[in-house]
């Protein structure tokens, strides 16, 4: 388990600066004192800090990455898992993976890679009192993807304008939707919206 070893002035003082490098709430932590603060002759001499043990007892980046593990071994995949926490936010990317075994993890249109994060968010954030979110992505996937899904909204918004009738897209998901309507929210003489019910639910083009 992660743990840091502090020194300061008081008790509260390094337990502050534990929680500041964990990343972490006091209620997500256990801690030792290992040395009380003490004033030594006349207040100065012999004057010793405060030590104390700060281990993380919910620690995120150990239950995603023992999560996936067991997950990517019962599906057979072969690879590696990066996982940093920074902020609120749980980066993790797994890499050093076949391109078949790719395929399989990200699933059609990231369909799987979707369900994965989604449960490894559950994960992470159970028993948290600090939601943490859960950003899952393999190679770059998710950028490339990104960058497709705005070409593919220019390249519609252009068939709009021209047609002049409303362009639908294929079914996506919330975020892919997202992007969608983020690219083309300044674009003059087009608007967007959703329409259908999940997992159906699709963006459409039109011209105003």
């Amino acid at each position: 388990m992660k743990f840091v070893v502090k020194t300061s002035k008081t008790v509260e003082e390094a337990l502050k600066e534990a929680l500041v490098e964990l990343n972490a709430t006091e209620k997500d932590v256990e801690v030792e004192i290992i040395e009380e603060p003490s004033k030594g002759l006349f207040g100065i001499i012999g004057t010793k800090e405060a030590k104390i043990k700060v281990t993380l007892k919910n620690d995120p980046e150990e239950i995603a990455d023992k999560f996936l593990e067991n997950v990517l071994k019962g599906m057979g995949i072969v690879a590696l898992q990066d996982v940093v926490l920074k902020g609120d936010t749980l980066h993790v990317d797994i890499n050093h993976i076949s391109s078949s075994d790719m395929g399989i993890l990200i699933g059609k249109r990231g369909n799987t890679l979707d369900s994965l994060q989604y449960l490894l968010s559950l994960a992470v954030n159970k028993d948290r009192d600090e939601y943490l979110k859960v950003v899952l992505d393999t190679e770059g996937y998710r950028q490339k993807r990104e960058e497709t899904l705005k070409k593919l909204a220019k390249k519609m918004a252009d068939k709009a304008l021209y047609s002049k009738r409303p362009v639908k897209l294929e079914p996506m998901n919330p975020y892919e939707r997202r992007i969608i309507h983020s690219a083309l929210q300044n674009v003059s003489g087009v608007s967007t919206y959703s329409e259908g019910t999940e997992p159906y639910r699709r963006v459409v083009i039109i011209n105003k």
